[in-house]
């Protein structure tokens, strides 16, 4: 068993690192307080080769796989949020092409995203369809040899830039059908007639890339852009497992962000005759933050191994599960605690306390809330794929 990094990703690992102390760092406070998407990083993101980390160099990545990627986020996402979004949107809405797409589907859509030339979107959500997949209304109907989507996703990452999205849609013939072979995953180009953004939302953090609607009116699909089988639902939950490590390494970063910050204010903030940094109270703060990142890391790590490995179906969901949960409530308190660090100060915009503390809560939301994944957790305890005897 091996705790240390590979060669080639504590390279990776320090490129990152550097890249976002210099790059990221500096844009930060403006991302967020213009909201305006930044094409300068991912112009960086891209001339760097970050855009392709986790899509297989057959297809014009480099084949860093789920760890890779993991590492990278985690290292931008002690800075930016926004710019780590930017990163987990070159797997997000490409997964399910690469778990079940065809050759020629992994052909037309990988190599754009790794190049920088295409972005794509990940359509699930609906209003009434959030933790409850299965109540989306959209609807995919046979005609001739092309399928015809009709309805709303929303709470898309990246709607307005993507130039094309995996959108699930009800395949049934019974648009209330609850069964899990009733939904069917598509890609969908944003050129293509019918397909259109609405409403982009007003977010409490995250800005700068834009969350919204994405609307389809009888978009014609044809056959070949079906991915996996008809009635793939499970498609979209195998997209959704992979992913866990990747998100847990957005609420990695901004603990330890927000966690160093803090720490290096409490060195040199001065009161009652000694630093704040002196105080018994304030070091076992910063001890419990410490504990937990490394807990944090370590789940989350052995989860990108478990992904990069194929190992992301149910029997492995709780591992997957508690490194997202984990992670992600973790960043939320660690931005509480970072603020209280700082006392008055940190709730000004004068510091960066008050930007992690508004990004944080966005990630026990995403992609599965919180409640979601303690739901699968104990389901793999009570179906024993999660046991110690």
């Amino acid at each position: 068993m091996d705790f240390d990094l590979s060669d080639e990703l504590t390279a990776l690992q320090q490129s990152v690192r550097r890249l976002a102390q210099d790059k990221v760092k500096p844009r930060a406070r403006e991302i967020d307080e213009t909201g305006e998407y930044p094409e300068d990083l991912f112009g960086v993101f891209r001339d760097t080769g970050l855009l392709g980390l986790c899509i297989p160099e057959a297809y014009g990545g480099s084949g860093a796989g789920i760890l890779g990627l993991t590492v990278a986020i985690e290292e931008v996402a002690k800075y930016s949020n926004t710019a780590a979004l930017m990163l987990l949107l070159t797997r997000l809405p490409g997964g399910p092409i690469m778990i079940a797409g065809s050759e020629d589907q992994k052909q037309k859509y990988l190599p754009g995203v790794a190049a920088g030339t295409q972005r794509c979107g990940f359509g699930l959500s609906e209003p009434q369809a959030g933790s409850d997949v299965m109540g989306m209304r959209t609807r995919a109907v046979p005609d001739g040899g092309d399928w015809v989507l009709t309805g709303t996703k929303c709470w898309m990452s990246g709607v307005a830039q993507a130039d094309w999205y995996t959108v699930f849609a009800k395949t049934a013939d019974d648009p209330t059908s609850r069964a899990r072979d009733s939904i069917t995953c598509f890609v969908v180009e944003r050129a293509w007639a019918g397909v259109s953004v609405g409403n982009l939302d007003h977010k409490m953090g995250v800005r700068g890339v834009d969350t919204g609607e994405l609307l389809l009116d009888g978009v014609r699909v044809p056959a070949e852009n079906v991915v996996g089988e008809i009635g793939g639902f499970q498609l979209a939950m195998l997209g959704l497992n992979a992913m866990r490590p990747i998100v847990a390494a957005r609420g990695i970063g901004l603990a330890e962000g927000a966690l160093m910050y803090a720490t290096e204010y409490a060195e040199q903030r001065e009161m009652f005759g000694k630093t704040e940094a002196d105080m018994q109270g304030i070091q076992w703060e910063i001890a419990k933050l410490a504990v937990e990142i490394e807990a944090a890391r370590l789940l989350t790590y052995r989860a990108a191994s478990l992904v990069d490995e194929g190992k992301f179906t149910k029997e492995w969901v709780p591992y997957l599960s508690m490194a997202k949960y984990h992670a992600t409530e973790l960043a939320v308190r660690a931005s509480g605690v970072a603020l209280q660090l700082l006392g008055a100060a940190g709730y000004m915009k004068d510091h960066p306390t008050e930007l992690w503390y508004r990004d944080a809560k966005q990630l026990t939301i995403v992609e599965g809330t919180s409640q979601v994944q303690l739901g699968l957790i104990a389901r793999g305890v009570l179906d024993r794929d999660l046991w110690w005897d």
